[in-house]
């Protein structure tokens, strides 16, 4: 079933509102997947906040039109899905990675952020991002750390008194 001319403009605005929101995205070939592994990515999708669609190619390549994925435009051939992650960018190169373990046939073409498309390969780069609070937390452990240094290094002196003292009240004891 072929769709209408207004069907096709709100697939291209829809996609192309996501895209322009988006911060990163992966398109994938998923020849082989049946229904029911569809719509269990399609639950996974749902699940961590990521958007995904099987788009046509032409209505793919008019929807990034003018969005910073532009430049996947050249690479969409095939019967692809478009994961876009806005929140999160690694969201939707995880869950495709996850996936893909499990289910062979969904298979990364191209991956795309910062403007630039990427080969499938770099995909794990990113997956294997950080999230929002993990970077956080990263980074309060990098503030963190002089600190606790500081605060170890002016307690030292102390602790070495205190070992001498015990080291000699043992050694009087034994004696």
């Amino acid at each position: 079933m072929s769709l209408t001319l207004k069907e096709k403009q709100a697939v291209v605005s829809e996609v192309n509102e996501v895209a322009a929101n988006s911060q990163t995205a992966v398109a994938a070939e998923y020849i082989g997947l049946t229904v029911a592994q569809m719509t269990d990515l399609r639950a996974k999708a749902r699940a961590s906040g990521v958007f995904l669609r099987v788009v046509k190619n032409t209505l793919a390549r008019r929807a990034v039109e003018g969005t910073s994925f532009e430049c996947l435009k050249d690479s969409l051939t095939g019967p692809l899905l478009l994961v876009f992650s806005g929140e999160d960018p690694g969201a939707g190169a995880r869950l495709v990675r996850d996936f893909s373990k499990d289910n062979a046939k969904l298979v990364t073409k191209v991956v795309a952020f910062a403007g630039e498309a990427r080969p499938a390969e770099d995909l794990t780069l990113l997956a294997n991002m950080p999230t929002l609070d993990s970077a956080r937390a990263q980074l309060l452990g990098v503030l963190k750390a002089p600190q606790t240094k500081l605060v170890r290094t002016l307690a030292e002196p102390a602790g070495q008194v205190v070992r001498v003292l015990a080291a000699y009240r043992d050694a009087q004891q034994s004696a």
